[in-house]
């Protein structure tokens, strides 16, 4: 007799999925947090968290002058993209600017 007879074979699956998005600080910093969740047979085995942050402007100074750049969130999710549409006026990107420059 085969020993797999009988035998259920359950699919595994991995989803990553954006859980949690939050908007901190003066600046408005968007903080994304993705759920790796892992599933045998629809019953879930285990889930695993990772975190980035997106500001609205960075800079960087090269020792006269100082270059800004809008952050490009064209490659994060549309829920993501609305949000910095929403949040990240140029009011905000402006303060951003002026406390960057502040930290040289």
């Amino acid at each position: 007799m085969d020993s797999k007879q009988g035998e259920n074979k359950m699919a595994i699956t991995k989803t990553i999925i954006e859980d949690k998005i939050e908007i901190v600080g003066e600046h408005k910093n968007i903080q994304v947090r993705m759920a790796t969740v892992i599933k045998e047979g629809g019953k879930e085995l285990t889930r695993s968290f990772e975190r980035k942050v997106l500001e609205c402007v960075t800079s960087s100074h090269d020792g006269s002058s100082w270059t800004h750049a809008d952050t490009d969130v064209s490659g994060e999710s549309s829920e993501v993209q609305g949000i910095a549409t929403a949040v990240w006026t140029d009011d905000i990107k402006a303060a951003k600017r002026t406390a960057n420059e502040a930290t040289l």
